[in-house]
C-alpha cells in the first residue's frame, strides 16, 4: 500500500500529523500526551515489580491506560483514518488493474476441465448438532466451521480413500466425537480455549489456551489414515475405536 504513495503525498501526511500534535499541545492544553507519559511511568513501575501482584494490576492497568490515551490524540486519529482511506483507494485500484492470464499450449488449444460437484457430507451450521449417517454412506472430506452444537463423525459406515481422508472442524461451543475404526491409521492436531481431551485413551483433564499433537504409530507408512484437525472455544473433543 505504502509503495504506491508518491513523496510529496507521504511528506504532506506527515506535516498534518505533526500540525495537528503540536495543535493539540497548544490548544489542549496536551491532556492525552500527559497521560500517556504518566500512563508510561506506571508502566515502568509495574514492569520493575511484575514478580509481585500488586506491580501485574499496575502494569496491565497502565498499558491498556496508555493505549487509550495514544489512540486519543488528533495526530494518531488523523493517522489511522488515512490509512484506512489509503487501503480502501489501494485495494479498488488493484481490483481495477487484475492482469488476467490464460496459459498457452501447445497447438493453441485450451482444454476444458471435466468437473463433478460434489455433495459435502455436511453443511455450515451456525446452531444445531450434526451427525453422519447411522447407515453406509460415501466418503468425502470434512471441513466445516459451526458456532453451538454438537459434532459426531463415524468413520466406520464409511469406506476411506487409500490415500489420507481430512477432518477439519472449527467450532465455537460443543463436544466432538469421532469414531475411528481400528485398522484406521490416525493424526490429531486440536487446539481448545476451554475443554478437555479424550484421545485414543489419552486424557487432558484441563485443557486451557493449548494445542495438542498425536498420531499413531503407523500413521506415516501405513494406509488408510486419517488426519483430524479441530479446533474449540469450549467443548470436549473425544477420539476412540469402533
Amino acid at each position: 500500500m505504502f509503495k504506491r504513495l508518491t513523496t510529496d503525498t507521504f511528506n504532506w501526511i506527515l506535516i498534518i500529523g505533526v500540525i495537528l500534535f503540536i495543535f493539540e499541545m497548544v490548544f489542549f492544553y496536551g491532556g492525552s500526551i500527559f497521560s500517556a507519559l504518566f500512563s508510561g511511568l506506571f508502566i515502568y513501575i509495574g514492569w520493575k515489580y511484575f514478580y509481585k501482584l500488586w506491580g501485574k494490576i499496575i502494569f496491565w492497568l497502565a498499558l491498556v491506560s496508555l493505549v487509550l490515551a495514544v489512540l486519543n490524540l488528533l495526530a494518531v486519529r488523523f493517522l489511522i483514518i488515512t490509512a484506512i482511506i489509503l487501503f480502501v483507494i489501494n485495494y479498488s485500484k488493484t481490483k481495477k488493474d487484475v492482469d488476467h492470464l490464460e496459459p498457452i499450449l501447445p497447438g493453441g488449444e485450451i482444454r476444458q476441465e471435466t468437473l463433478m460437484e460434489m455433495k459435502p457430507l455436511f453443511n455450515h451450521k451456525l446452531f444445531d448438532d450434526q451427525k453422519t449417517e447411522d447407515t453406509a454412506y460415501q466418503w468425502r472430506d470434512v471441513n466445516i466451521h459451526g458456532a453451538f452444537g454438537d459434532r459426531l463423525i463415524d468413520l466406520s459406515n464409511t469406506v476411506l480413500p487409500n490415500d489420507t481422508a481430512v477432518i477439519s472442524i472449527r467450532h465455537l461451543v460443543g463436544n466432538i466425537e469421532i469414531y475411528v475404526p481400528y485398522e484406521v491409521e490416525v493424526s490429531i492436531s486440536h487446539s481448545s480455549i476451554f475443554g478437555r481431551v479424550h484421545i485414543l485413551g489419552k486424557h487432558h483433564w484441563k485443557l486451557m489456551n493449548k494445542t495438542i499433537l498425536y498420531q499413531t504409530k503407523g500413521y506415516d507408512t501405513a494406509q488408510p489414515r486419517v488426519k483430524i484437525v479441530t479446533s474449540l472455544f469450549s467443548g470436549d473433543l473425544e477420539v476412540k475405536r469402533v
